[in-house]
């Protein structure tokens, strides 16, 4: 199930706009809390978009997961960090909802905070 995750995170450093909407559902949402403020639901064509537009420059990485399952709903839910192009771009928590269909674990929701500062450093180390 993470591994979906993963697949998603390196379709969108590769730009790559059909792996991004393979690893969801047709009917995904995406919410995002900025400033206190939370965004419209997104669906996965205005994010392939996002993501092809980045054209690879897109590096997100994740730690500390806490993954729930049960049957075909699982819930990954961790602190993150997202750079663009090399350049630290905001830090949160993502907490993706998915479903295990017949062609594997699918993305049905994401949910993230997106935070500019006061970000905990990533144990992942620097960005290279």
């Amino acid at each position: 199930m993470i591994a979906a995750v993963h697949r998603l995170f390196q379709d969108m450093a590769a730009g790559n706009g059909d792996g991004v909407a393979a690893a969801m559902l047709p009917e995904v949402k995406l919410i995002s809390v900025r400033d206190g403020q939370i965004s419209p639901a997104s669906g996965r064509d205005e994010f392939v978009q996002r993501i092809t537009a980045s054209k690879g420059g897109l590096l997100e990485r994740i730690w500390n997961p806490t993954v729930l399952v049960s049957g075909q709903m699982a819930m990954l839910w961790a602190d993150y960090d997202l750079h663009i192009n090399g350049k630290f771009s905001h830090c949160g928590v993502d907490a993706f909802f998915l479903l295990k269909t017949a062609d594997g674990w699918k993305i049905s929701q994401v949910q993230y905070t997106a935070e500019t500062q006061g970000c905990k450093p990533s144990p992942l180390g620097p960005v290279k």
